[in-house]
């Protein structure tokens, strides 16, 4: 099987992890390795003296949590709305009963930030919400200017950061965010099921609202203290995830990670350019690749692999719209072979 789909091909010595006994939850051997997992992840995101929560759990879980947890203290939100993910940030006020304010965005394109100072000035929120990069279409957008649209309002800044963490630079503190979420099954490339919240440093002692038992923010926070989860956690995720934090360390931490995901990013760019394959993103990230092909709503492509070659990519929302992840193990040949698989089941 080959898989170009998140979280991508995993290193060998980490799934083996999954297959061998592992070590009870509640020992002081568990907590030293939750502890040194929040000492790395904090490295890798630049959150100086901040902390973190890991869930057992989906991203669209620890969104939930910082919803009803931080987001409902505030007067008023002001949400991202590019795409499907983007879109979930508003779902989630709404559900919530948060004062919201859904700002759309076209698919693929990057905001237009003038019109965003505009809107803000007349929404006046006192929360913003964004992905910094929409999964869905490819588009990756401009977090230093957001930061800076935020900073001179005085708005707290919240950031999806799932599918950018260890994919694009980001530096927490640099860029003022008080939270970020990622998960497991992306730029840490091991299998899904882990969420983790990052908090800065400017939120210690914040009152959070208790609105969600499970994902509570202060039980959490105060379990970590001691290196514990208030309910069981999936211990092996956890170990996977400290053996790839380990891995990352002697690999060259993030810098090296990003420059690798950068340089497939753009050789399989390269090569759609090839094949005649636009990448409708005006600013993609490195993640993923989001390209236009000839396929039609019948996903011949998508079917096509998976039934003669065992390969998987995501499809899109519209139809012949096609995404590769640059997630995990992957070389020049892999997607070279890739390309030439997509070209013979598109249309001609």
């Amino acid at each position: 099987m080959k898989s170009y789909v998140f979280p991508g091909e995993i290193d060998a010595s980490i799934m083996q992890i999954g297959s061998r006994p592992f070590i009870y939850m509640r020992t002081d051997e568990f907590s030293a390795i939750n502890k040194e997992s929040e000492r790395i992840l904090l490295d890798l995101i630049h959150c100086k003296g901040g902390r973190t929560i890991i869930y057992t759990g989906s991203g669209t879980g620890a969104m939930s949590a910082v919803v009803e947890n931080y987001v409902s203290t505030k007067t008023k939100a002001f949400v991202i709305d590019g795409g499907s993910f983007g879109h979930r940030w508003y779902q989630l006020c709404e559900y919530y009963g948060v004062p919201v304010y859904d700002y759309a965005v076209p698919f693929a394109k990057d905001i237009d930030y003038k019109d965003l100072e505009t809107r803000i000035d007349e929404e006046k929120p006192d929360v913003f919400l964004c992905q910094h990069h929409e999964t869905s279409t490819g588009i990756l957008f401009d977090l230093e200017r957001i930061s800076n649209i935020c900073r001179r309002r005085g708005i707290s800044l919240v950031v999806d950061v799932i599918s950018t963490f260890l994919a694009e630079p980001l530096d927490m503190d640099a860029l003022g965010i008080d939270i970020c979420i990622t998960s497991t099954q992306k730029g840490l490339n091991i299998p899904p099921g882990l969420s983790v919240l990052f908090f800065s440093k400017n939120l210690e002692g914040y009152s959070f609202n208790h609105r969600g038992y499970y994902w509570d923010f202060d039980q959490n926070l105060s379990n970590l203290m001691r290196g514990q989860t208030p309910f069981s956690p999936a211990t092996i995720l956890y170990l996977q995830l400290n053996a790839r934090l380990r891995q990352l360390a002697g690999e060259g931490g993030e810098t090296a990670n990003i420059a690798r995901v950068a340089q497939r990013a753009a050789f399989f760019r390269s090569l759609c350019s090839q094949y005649g394959w636009e990448v409708p993103a005006e600013r993609p990230s490195n993640a993923i690749t989001g390209f236009q092909t000839r396929d039609t709503a019948e996903r011949w492509i998508f079917r096509g692999l998976i039934e003669k070659y065992d390969t998987y990519i995501m499809p899109g929302g519209k139809p012949g719209f096609y995404r590769v992840s640059h997630m995990g193990l992957q070389s020049e040949e892999d997607l070279k072979e890739l390309a030439a698989r997509i070209s013979e089941f598109e249309p001609k």
